[in-house]
């Protein structure tokens, strides 16, 4: 299902892409040139591998500092390439973490597939956005549960207005003890979101409530999610018109069409 959801938002991302040069007999001769060309920072080798416009999908700047480390320090530890059909994947780690870039059977042999990849990326960072979105609802719960004991009503406001403390999160002085909700859900530019998430307080007739959803449909995000003072999440495809959905959502209500959230 988001597959198809975010086959339009990567075409332009993957249409460019050159295909992968280098072919090998089995996968795991792929997968072993790939961590070879990794170690040794090998560019050419990996302008090889994965195609003359690798970067489009894996760019320098996504890449933190500390990745190649890790994975070569797995690597050592444990590696296996799992075959399913004519799809592969490198599995490293004693956790068997499975790098997103799959090696493919063609006619020539097997071969890094970088139009797969940027999907296979593309759906893992979805997954992590709408798991944090879920655990930042959580957050907000706690949140406005430490609220009301310390003010004994529910706040309405996300941020407090500047100088007071009307809202779930403010800049605390020095020696003063911390709002109840973090700084992460006042983005420093406006629009930016937290975890390509959205959030606003929706009103309820016993508690509180509030709303979930991506910033870019399809990108950020698949599914927006409503939670109550219950602390259970809610889910609902909004589809394209997400944004303009959760916006004119008035009252935390579920309805038949949105689904609990398992545990």
């Amino acid at each position: 299902m988001k597959n198809k959801l975010m086959g339009g938002a990567i075409l332009l991302m993957v249409s460019t892409l050159a295909t992968a040069a280098q072919h090998f007999a089995t996968p795991d001769q792929a997968t072993d040139a790939l961590a070879r060309a990794i170690s040794e920072h090998n560019e050419s080798g990996l302008k090889q591998l994965l195609g003359d416009n690798w970067r489009e999908v894996l760019p320098p700047e996504g890449v933190d500092s500390g990745a190649v480390e890790r994975f070569l320090r797995d690597w050592k530890v444990h590696h296996q390439t799992d075959i399913n059909g004519d799809v592969a994947h490198l599995v490293v780690g004693n956790n068997g973490w499975q790098l997103p870039l799959p090696v493919v059977k063609t006619a020539q042999g097997w071969q890094f597939d970088m139009q797969g990849a940027a999907e296979e990326i593309a759906t893992r960072e979805i997954g992590r956005n709408e798991l944090a979105a879920i655990e930042a609802l959580h957050a907000y719960v706690d949140a406005q549960q430490s609220y009301y004991a310390l003010y004994h009503h529910y706040a309405q406001k996300i941020v407090s207005t500047a100088g007071t403390k009307d809202g779930l999160y403010w800049p605390a002085a020095p020696g003063e003890a911390p709002s109840p909700l973090g700084p992460a859900f006042s983005p420093p530019e406006p629009g930016a979101g937290y975890h390509g998430y959205h959030f606003r307080i929706l009103p309820d007739k016993t508690g509180f409530a509030m709303i979930a959803w991506p910033v870019s449909y399809g990108q950020t995000g698949v599914m927006s999610f409503m939670i109550n003072q219950d602390d259970t999440v809610w889910q609902q495809n909004l589809g394209a018109d997400s944004s303009a959905k959760a916006q004119q959502i008035a009252l935390f209500e579920t309805g038949q069409n949105w689904q609990r959230v398992a545990p």
